[in-house]
């Protein structure tokens, strides 16, 4: 699938999806999806969304193409839809030391076990799934098709998004509350000029390049 979905296809596959559901007898589905995978400081943060198969989310959609003020707008639906939500953080301690892909993972399972229940099947966003010991399945622009991703979506930037605020005041020089700790040129001017912090993501290009004394070694695997 090239580009983002349009509308009309997301209400299509999402509509077919839910049809398959409930001819397999699945009841109730969670949506998972990660916030920060790209940056270059900072934790990434995952949630999961439990909802029953026929609940309507309609005030979910995918958190990157919204503003701040719409997923702050969007938020309490969602808590009010869920039957449930489960947040899960791999600090940058970990990201370093798994790679980033197995931080989110772990991230991904995190979010999954703190659900109050664990869903017939879970939904995850993007060509890969985490290990998790229930069904689970990847569906690319997940967050754009399936509203209960969309609603993770929202979750887990909005409290990842918070999180970084709070680094800002912790760290001023970096501008976190601006950038969220992606690799913007504000981000890159001000690593440059004052070197790494303790939650600059230190395995990572951007980063490691101003580490005193030499790179750190990869992790496994990445």
């Amino acid at each position: 699938m090239s580009g983002r979905p349009r509308p009309a296809e997301a209400l299509l596959t999402w509509a077919r999806l839910r049809a398959t559901l409930r001819r397999v007898g699945v009841r109730t589905i969670a949506g998972v999806d990660e916030a920060g995978r790209g940056a270059l400081a900072g934790p990434v943060v995952a949630a999961a969304v439990l909802i029953p198969v026929d609940q309507v989310l309609a005030a979910a959609a995918d958190s990157k193409v919204l503003s701040r003020a719409a997923r702050l707008s969007a938020l309490p639906a969602i808590e009010a839809a869920a039957a449930g939500i489960g947040v899960g953080v791999a600090e940058v301690e970990e990201i370093d030391a798994l790679n980033i892909l197995r931080a989110t993972f772990r991230a991904m399972a995190a979010a999954v076990a703190a659900l109050p229940r664990l869903p017939d099947l879970v939904l995850v966003d993007g060509a890969l799934v985490p290990p998790l010991p229930l069904p689970c399945r990847a569906i690319p622009h997940g967050d754009s098709l399936i509203p209960v991703i969309g609603a993770a979506s929202i979750v887990a930037k909005v409290r990842r998004d918070g999180i970084m605020a709070a680094l800002d005041l912790a760290h001023p020089p970096y501008g976190f509350a601006l950038h969220k700790g992606y690799g913007t040129a504000v981000h890159r001017a001000a690593l440059a000029a004052f070197g790494v912090c303790p939650v600059h993501r230190r395995t990572f290009a951007g980063v490691r390049e101003h580490l005193p004394g030499g790179q750190p070694p990869l992790p496994l695997g990445r």
